[in-house]
C-alpha cells in the first residue's frame, strides 16, 4: 500500500467512492464542477479559509479553491500538503490541476480524523515533513482535525513546542471538538504524553516505533 495514496479519510462507505471523471472532457467537467462544489462544500471555502501560520513557512488551512493556490503562489508557498489522499474524486483532480498549471509541488498522505490514523500514514507524514521544501500549507477537508493533528505533531518535532501549545491546534477555534469521533487525535496526543511522563522519547520515534492505532482506538472507546 502507497502511503502517499488515499486511505479513505473522506468516504463515508465504499458506493460513496467517486467514480473517476476526465477533466478534459466538457460534460464530465461540469458533472466534476458540480460534484466539487456540492457535495464537497467548496462553495463554502472560497470566503472561508480556517487558514493559519502555525511555525515559520508553515501554514494549514481547510480545502483551497484554485484562487487561494494563486494566492499561495503569490505569498511564496511552494508545497501544498494534501492530508486528504491521492484519489480519483473531483477535488483531487482539480487541486492537481491547479497545482500543476500554478507550478505547486503537491505532497498527498491520506489521514484518518474518525479513527487513529493509521501508523503508515503517520510515518509517511514525517517523511513528508523531512522531504518537503518550505514554505509549505497543509490542508484537510475543513481544515479542523487532520490539519490540526498535523499541525500539531509538527510543532512538537520540529519547532520544540510544548505539550500544550500542540494542542491549540486541536480546539473549536478550528472548528475541532474533542467530544466528537475526531477526539481520537486528541487521545492519541494524551497518550503520547504519558509516555513522554515515563521518559522523554521524541515524538517522531514515538510514532515510528511504539505508536500502536488499534490500541489507540480501542482505549478512546473504552
Amino acid at each position: 500500500m502507497n502511503p502517499f495514496q488515499n486511505s479513505d479519510a473522506d468516504s463515508k462507505a465504499p458506493s460513496s467512492r467517486f467514480v473517476p471523471l476526465d477533466l478534459s472532457d466538457p460534460a464530465q467537467r461540469r458533472k466534476a464542477n458540480l460534484h466539487y462544489h456540492l457535495q464537497d462544500h467548496a462553495i463554502l471555502r472560497y470566503t472561508w479559509t480556517n487558514e493559519a501560520q502555525i511555525a515559520p513557512g508553515v501554514w494549514r488551512a481547510n480545502h483551497p479553491t484554485h484562487g487561494r493556490f494563486e494566492r499561495y503562489k503569490a505569498m511564496g508557498i511552494k508545497t501544498i500538503l494534501n492530508l486528504r489522499g491521492a484519489t480519483e474524486h473531483p477535488r483531487y483532480l482539480f487541486e492537481k490541476e491547479s497545482c500543476d498549471s500554478l507550478g505547486l509541488t503537491l505532497v498527498s498522505v491520506g489521514l484518518q480524523a474518525r479513527l487513529a490514523p493509521a501508523k503508515l500514514h503517520v510515518d509517511a507524514l514525517f517523511d513528508a515533513f523531512q522531504t518537503m521544501e518550505r514554505p509549505f500549507i497543509m490542508h484537510c477537508k475543513s481544515g479542523a482535525d487532520r490539519a490540526g493533528f498535523a499541525s500539531a505533531l509538527y510543532l512538537l518535532s520540529y519547532e520544540g513546542a510544548t505539550m500544550a501549545q500542540a494542542r491549540r491546534h486541536l480546539s473549536w477555534r478550528y472548528l475541532h471538538f474533542r467530544s466528537s469521533k475526531t477526539g481520537i487525535l486528541d487521545h492519541i496526543l494524551d497518550l503520547y504524553e504519558a509516555r513522554q511522563a515515563e521518559s522523554p522519547i521524541q515524538t517522531e520515534e514515538w510514532f515510528r516505533t511504539e505508536y500502536d492505532p488499534a490500541a489507540a482506538q480501542a482505549g478512546f472507546r473504552r
